[in-house]
């Protein structure tokens, strides 16, 4: 099994005990569940999901980058918000990053809570580079 490596994506808080981004030779490439943390580890958009799901769009972005990848490459999302409501606008968001006619696979799932109660959404990412 040939090594892997963890880039630390520029501009995201580093992770506190897991990787934001994974990639190894098989060309597949992991992304942490992001949230809606500036590059400080502060939470933005405090009870907006709009505002939450711009961030962590940017943090995907970033993290994806990192592994040399652009959301081209993202064949798999999974949302957990703790709304199912907030989908409208996490969606109006995604659509800015991903070809809509070829949209990656997707998995929405409603959560009770997530790591912060001020935290609505979380989003991981899978791509092939």
């Amino acid at each position: 099994m040939s090594k892997l490596e963890f880039p630390q994506p520029e501009g995201v808080a580093a992770g506190n005990g897991y990787s934001h981004v994974v990639t190894g030779p098989g060309q597949w490439v992991a992304i942490a569940g992001q949230v809606s943390l500036d590059k400080d580890g502060k939470l933005v958009g405090v009870g907006d999901p709009a505002a939450q799901a711009q961030q962590v769009f940017a943090n995907l972005d970033a993290c994806l980058k990192a592994a040399g990848a652009t959301f081209a490459n993202v064949v798999k999302l999974n949302l957990f918000v703790t709304d199912i409501a907030y989908l409208p606008a996490i969606r109006a968001t995604r659509d800015q990053y991903v070809d809509t006619a070829n949209p990656p696979a997707s998995t929405a799932v409603q959560v009770v809570s997530l790591f912060s109660p001020d935290a609505l959404l979380e989003i991981e990412a899978y791509a092939i580079v």
